[in-house]
C-alpha cells in the first residue's frame, strides 16, 4: 500500500507497522550493533536484500570472497584447485592462501563477474574432493545501490 509520498531533502518517509515484541527485537540489535537510529538499519537491510536479488536473478556484476578450507594433503586437491583457479581466472582478482596447521590450508579466492558465473565457479571449488569447507559471500559492486 503507497499512501501520500512525503519527500524531504530527497528523503522519502514511509510508516511502517510492526508488532511490538518484534519492534523491542529489532532496537535491542541494531542498538548493539551501534545504529543510532532505525532508519540507518532499516536503509541497510532494504541494500542488503536488493543485493541478494541481484545475486539471485543473475543479472548484473556481482563482487565476492570465495573462502575454503582444505587438507592439502589429500590425494590432488591442490592440482584440481589450481587448475580451476586458471580455467576461471578472468573471475579471479586474487588469492589468499594461509597454512593453518601441517594438513589444512585456508584459501580467499576474490572474484567478480555474472552471479552466474561466480555460482558455478563456487560449487565446482566447494565440491572439490578435499575441501573440508567453503562458502561463497557476495555483495555488489554498488553501482545500483543509493
Amino acid at each position: 500500500h503507497r499512501g501520500r509520498k512525503q519527500v524531504v531533502n530527497g528523503v522519502e518517509r514511509f510508516g511502517v507497522s510492526m508488532a511490538p515484541d518484534l519492534l523491542s527485537r529489532f532496537d535491542e540489535v541494531i542498538a548493539a550493533r551501534g545504529y543510532t537510529n532505525r532508519s540507518e538499519a532499516i536503509r541497510d537491510i532494504v541494500r542488503d536484500y536488493l543485493i541478494e536479488q541481484q545475486w539471485e536473478s543473475g543479472e548484473g556484476e556481482v563482487i565476492g570472497t570465495l573462502t575454503l578450507v582444505y587438507d592439502h594433503h589429500e590425494h590432488d586437491t591442490m592440482e584440481q584447485l589450481t587448475a580451476l583457479q586458471h580455467h576461471y581466472h578472468e573471475a579471479i582478482l586474487s588469492t589468499l592462501h594461509i597454512h593453518l596447521d601441517a594438513h589444512h590450508c585456508l584459501e580467499v579466492i576474490v572474484v567478480r563477474g555474472s552471479s552466474t558465473d561466480i555460482r558455478r565457479l563456487a560449487d565446482k571449488v566447494i565440491t572439490t574432493r578435499g575441501v573440508k569447507h567453503g562458502k561463497l559471500t557476495c555483495t555488489t559492486t554498488g553501482q545500483d545501490l543509493a
